[in-house]
């Protein structure tokens, strides 16, 4: 049976990061490996500066491209002293595409143009692990992912499709292992990418390796999906916002779905419904104690309430939505403002409307809120505060909702479920 792993920027952000994700591979060894690897480090918001210099005409594009081409030489130097190894000249050929397409005037679709820059990370990150896993002596091959996830043409946010992607996975992929019969092998390729029909290259959503883990785990009915993080596992509250945390051993799928959709940053959105339906576990181990079990996601909610759970969404924007001419907000409201956001492609992350008002808070994003205030301000009266933070309490009660608003935070908007409490606040 199939196993999939996937490895995110932390876990390979510099040599020996490397090195210990071959300490792990080479422990799951008799296995047949899937194995889809993030850029490196933070290399993906490296190249969104990349990106920001060549749309604005900034002087300093030349000294950001450097920043990032010096940064993944020091790593494959470390790991290839002989500067006559071919990883050297596959990374030289990938540093000269990124420079020839940044020659180039912006397509003027700043999504579109995204996805062509900030792409090099994946291709970039694999190339060079690869190449390690072969010269410590895998059985590996490296697969390009725009080659196998088919997606539309919905930049930065493509959707699958997954009859095609799924036939050219399980015909490349699968053949791959297969031919190996009982030896170990590894297909290793990128996350978060995809391709048109026509072969433009398209993004998954920003993190979007995890979803692009769990494609590759339906598609192959794999036996298991392995989340490598630098945390024990599932935490019920982020470290950076609570000094003592808990892991959450296991949970069910549905209650990871919740989690993940109010934004615990461990797991993305979309990956866990793929495993969900066809009952593949999910476990999220540590590759700083790879011994360690982490934690496990499945069918099984018997423990999904037992621990609170805690998600802090800072940078929010908290936008009010009103009829000009103070109608009512109906149905028929609802539905023109939804499209609009849905045309520029903002997740709302709460939601409350009243008899003439429509709130909701979202992500900052400068350059789509613009598009969408443009948009909406034609037929409502948008007002809006930024600088906010989103508060989910998952299996709350009132000790909980005091423990995080003890420190005199303003609630500006407040909405509870039975078993869910949101409170956008002021810091």
């Amino acid at each position: 049976m199939i196993k999939v792993f996937k490895f995110g920027g932390a876990s390979v952000k510099d040599a020996d990061s490397v090195r210990n994700v071959a300490a792990i591979l080479k422990h799951h060894a008799p296995q047949k490996l899937t194995v889809i690897v993030s850029a490196m480090g933070k290399t993906t918001n490296a190249l969104e500066k990349v990106l920001n210099a060549w749309y604005e005409s900034d002087e300093r594009l030349n000294t950001y491209i450097h920043d990032v081409i010096q940064y993944h030489q020091d790593i494959t130097s470390a790991l290839f002293p002989d500067k006559n190894h071919p990883v050297h000249f596959k990374t030289d050929l990938l540093f000269g595409e990124l420079e020839g397409h940044l020659d180039t005037p912006p397509a003027l679709n700043y999504d579109f143009d995204y996805d062509q820059v900030v792409s090099f990370g994946e291709l970039i990150s694999t190339t060079i692990i690869s190449e390690f896993l072969i010269s410590e002596g895998f059985n590996c091959r490296w697969f390009d992912v725009r080659e196998l996830i088919s997606t539309d043409n919905s930049w930065r946010e493509g959707k699958v499709n997954w009859e095609t992607t799924g036939l050219q996975i399980r015909e490349k992929v699968s053949g791959f292992l297969d031919s190996y019969n009982s030896m170990p092998a590894i297909a290793l390729t990128q996350g978060f990418l995809g391709a048109t029909s026509d072969g433009a290259t398209t993004t998954l959503g920003r993190e979007g390796s995890d979803y692009t883990a769990a494609i590759f785990a339906f598609a192959l009915d794999a036996a298991e999906m392995v989340i490598w993080k630098d945390v024990p596992g599932l935490l019920n509250a982020d470290p950076k916002y609570f000094s003592v945390t808990e892991k959450l051993a296991s949970i069910s799928y549905r209650e990871a779905i919740e989690l993940a959709y109010f934004g615990a940053t461990v797991i993305h959105p979309k990956t866990i419904k793929p495993l969900q339906n066809k009952d593949i576990p999910l476990r999220i181990k540590s590759f700083l104690v790879p011994s360690d079990e982490g934690s496990l996601i499945h069918q099984n909610t018997s423990a999904d309430s037992l621990i609170p759970s805690f998600i802090f969404k800072v940078n929010q924007v908290l936008i009010s939505i009103s009829p000009i001419d103070f109608s009512f907000i109906d149905e028929q409201s609802l539905s023109e403002i939804l499209a609009v956001f849905a045309s520029n492609s903002i997740h709302i992350s709460m939601m409350q409307n009243s008899a003439i008002s429509f709130s909701v808070c979202v992500d900052t994003n400068d350059r789509r809120l613009s598009h969408l205030f443009d948009a909406l301000k034609k037929e409502y009266k948008v007002r809006y505060n930024s600088g906010l933070e989103l508060i989910t309490i998952r299996h709350y009660d009132q000790a909980t909702i005091d423990r995080v608003l003890e420190d005199g935070k303003t609630v500006l908007l407040e909405m509870r479920s039975r078993h869910t409490a949101q409170f956008v606040v002021r810091p």
